[in-house]
């Protein structure tokens, strides 16, 4: 018979358990745009790439978001796009010695406990430094979908075709890798370029659809792409988040009594993307703004417009977009002896809504500029943490863990669990374990895939509370199973 006794102090532990849980977002983008991988081999990318991974995880870090398609070409296998030219230095050329990027980050995050984002550009088919398109390219076979702005090609987001083109990409990542996201910027409509005009306007005079102007049909023409993107995963793979990153200010006050006290370039009104409707509206899991300025910035104040978001952007989980360089640039007014990382953070604690933040970008933390991987590493990431809760995917439980025990090994005393039961993933994806939380005393110690944990042994005298629990592939957290030991 169990005795209350038992079970109060069981519904305690849970409770603490419960109350320590730290959940937050720790990214880090890894770009290829910027050319980072050209002329490399591919054990020199995957020793640059293995590096970088290694410190990120000792900084705590528990997402990358890996850029897969900067121009509608590949960084992995693809029977639609050809391989990139920010791989291979060749568009269309297959790596040598043969790698698949995003399968190989895929492994490599899953087994420091990391997600892995797949970060693409819907629409941008050429950047102004790509000269040359494979054959396999869409802006080679199909001319008439694209427009050239600045140098750039852009796949016109009037057209069906280009929303239908860019979700069969998406669906065929999703079908064939196992990524935890899928990740947008902030390229929709082009930034504004001096002399260039986006070259629709008769498109719009033969087919306004309703739209008395045509910065609102720009806007419903993102706003469709975005719809048919958030049905596309949740269609193929409900787990996977859809996240977007868009330039760090929405609208300014002097557009719109409800924007930001800022006056900077806008999203809505220059980019056409109206993001507060995509997360009012739950097309996006996820809402990222990149703002990367500094406290104090004369156009973009850094604390008025994480204010602002947190005030706006509350019904998806917000993360912040955070610039490590010119974040450690520039010194803290209220405290001229530092930079601005720990007034940022600090910003990051008040703010109600903030669950997370990104890091531009992960190579700046990984050099530890002006100490700021240091200090993630020993402050501010320094426990891990799991993945904010996103209830509107799912709030199913997954099974908790049986036959948690320690063991003692030839490597000392660890901890053992068998997986729960697992049911048919395609059908019940929410109800299977993917990974595990081990706490120490209530406080979250590890995230896990693994079934067992090694034990910090000190002299067998010292009482420890540990528990188990599982996590679905969202980290939706099973009950509680607990083991006291001593070490």
């Amino acid at each position: 018979m169990i005795r209350p006794a038992f079970i109060a102090l069981l519904l305690f532990v849970v409770a603490t358990v419960c109350a320590n849980t730290v959940r937050e977002f720790r990214g880090a983008w890894i770009q290829c745009v910027n050319g980072q991988f050209m002329g490399m081999s591919t054990a020199d990318i995957q020793k640059t790439l293995t590096y970088q991974l290694d410190e990120l995880q000792k900084d705590g870090a528990n997402a990358i978001i890996f850029q897969v398609r900067p121009e509608c070409d590949a960084l992995y296998n693809s029977s639609i796009e050809p391989w990139s030219r920010f791989l291979t230095g060749e568009q269309g050329k297959a790596p040598s010695p043969y790698w698949d990027p995003l399968q190989w980050m895929i492994e490599q995050c899953h087994k420091r406990g990391m997600e892995l984002h797949a970060w693409i550009n819907p629409y941008r088919a050429k950047t102004k430094t790509t000269h040359v398109l494979s054959p396999k390219h869409i802006a080679h076979k199909r001319r008439d979908l694209v427009f050239e702005y600045d140098g750039q090609y852009i796949l016109n987001p009037a057209y069906d075709e280009n929303r239908q083109y860019i979700c069969h990409v998406v669906g065929d990542i999703l079908r064939r890798y196992d990524v935890d996201g899928l990740h947008i910027d902030d390229y929709f409509y082009p930034y504004p370029a001096a002399g260039c005009t986006i070259p629709d306007e008769q498109l719009y005079r033969r087919n306004p659809g309703g739209h008395s102007n045509i910065g609102d049909w720009r806007r419903y023409n993102v706003n469709l792409f975005m719809k048919e993107m958030h049905d596309t995963i949740r269609a193929v793979k409900p787990w996977v988040k859809f996240g977007v990153s868009p330039f760090g200010i929405y609208r300014n006050k002097k557009s719109d009594p409800n924007g930001s006290d800022t006056r900077g370039l806008q999203n809505y009104d220059d980019l056409y993307a109206d993001v507060l409707l995509w997360i009012n509206n739950g097309w996006v899991d996820y809402c990222v703004p990149q703002i990367y300025w500094q406290i104090g910035h004369p156009t973009a104040d850094y604390k008025t417009l994480i204010q602002w978001w947190d005030r706006n952007a509350s019904a998806r989980p917000l993360y912040i977009g955070e610039d490590v360089e010119r974040t450690v640039k520039y010194k803290d007014d209220d405290n001229p002896n530092q930079h601005q990382m720990p007034a940022k953070y600090k910003l990051h604690d008040f703010a109600n809504n903030v669950q997370g933040t990104v890091l531009w970008y992960a190579k700046a933390a990984v050099d530890n500029i002006g100490n700021y991987g240091m200090m993630l590493r020993n402050v501010y990431w320094r426990t891990p943490a799991l993945q904010p809760l996103m209830p509107f995917i799912s709030k199913k439980q997954p099974g908790k863990p049986r036959k948690v025990k320690m063991v003692w090994t030839s490597d000392g005393p660890m901890l053992f669990w068998t997986a729960p039961k697992t049911k048919s993933k395609s059908k019940d994806w929410a109800s299977n374990a993917h990974q595990y939380a081990v706490y120490c005393d209530g406080t979250l110690v590890a995230v896990t895939s693994d079934t067992f944990f090694k034990l910090p042994y000190v002299d067998g005298k010292t009482k420890h509370t540990y528990v188990v629990t599982s996590l679905n592939r969202i980290h939706n957290e099973s009950k509680a199973v607990k083991k006291k030991i001593k070490l």
